[in-house]
């Protein structure tokens, strides 16, 4: 059986973009990333309109968490640079690890300058596979809330599969909205 290991962070690339360990340089992109509305609502960062509109601070928190990623042998967080800019465009992360049952948690967010271009999914596909070849894992959940469909689309393109849905995962706007909960096995064989 393989070994898990989410403690090397390697250099990822596709055509459209380079996933790389953060250090922290990447802070104000992150930050910049981390203040659009739609990231904070659709991940499910907040609560409110109000509290997304929000900007996030470059501060002491925010610094030290991108510049100790790389530090973390139990997750596996990545920047996702746009090869045609080469900015930082959002993140990509395996966590939430469970060594012996060989699984973890994907979470993936992409700011404004990366959306509607691919980025993400390819992103999302080249982190799939080395999750699951290299990284040693057999299997990747996620939660994906109801009302983000273009992520929802993106994971089912990617093979993952719905395991269940909760319907009150999260309030926003005083309105309740559901989650999807999908996962993408390792193929046998």
């Amino acid at each position: 059986m393989p070994t898990v290991d989410l403690a090397r962070k390697p250099v990822l690339e596709g055509r459209l973009v380079r996933l790389r360990p953060f250090s922290v340089d990447d802070v104000p992109a992150m930050a910049e990333i981390l203040s659009d509305p739609e990231v904070r609502r659709l991940t499910g960062s907040v609560e409110s309109t109000a509290e997304a509109e929000e900007p996030e601070p470059v501060d002491e928190r925010l610094t030290s968490w991108y510049a100790t990623r790389a530090e973390q042998p139990d997750r596996l967080d990545l920047a996702v640079v746009d090869l045609a800019t080469g900015r930082v465009v959002g993140e990509v992360v395996l966590n939430e690890l469970d060594a012996d049952a060989r699984t973890a948690n994907l979470r993936c967010l992409v700011g404004p300058e990366g959306r509607g271009r691919g980025l993400g999914t390819e992103a999302l596909r080249l982190l799939c596979e080395h999750a699951l070849g290299p990284a040693g894992l057999r299997r990747l959940t996620l939660e994906v809330f109801e009302f983000n469909p273009r992520a929802l689309h993106v994971y089912e393109t990617l093979g993952f599969v719905e395991t269940g849905r909760r319907p009150d995962a999260l309030v926003f706007d005083g309105v309740s909205v559901g989650a999807v909960d999908m996962e993408l096995t390792a193929p046998t064989g």
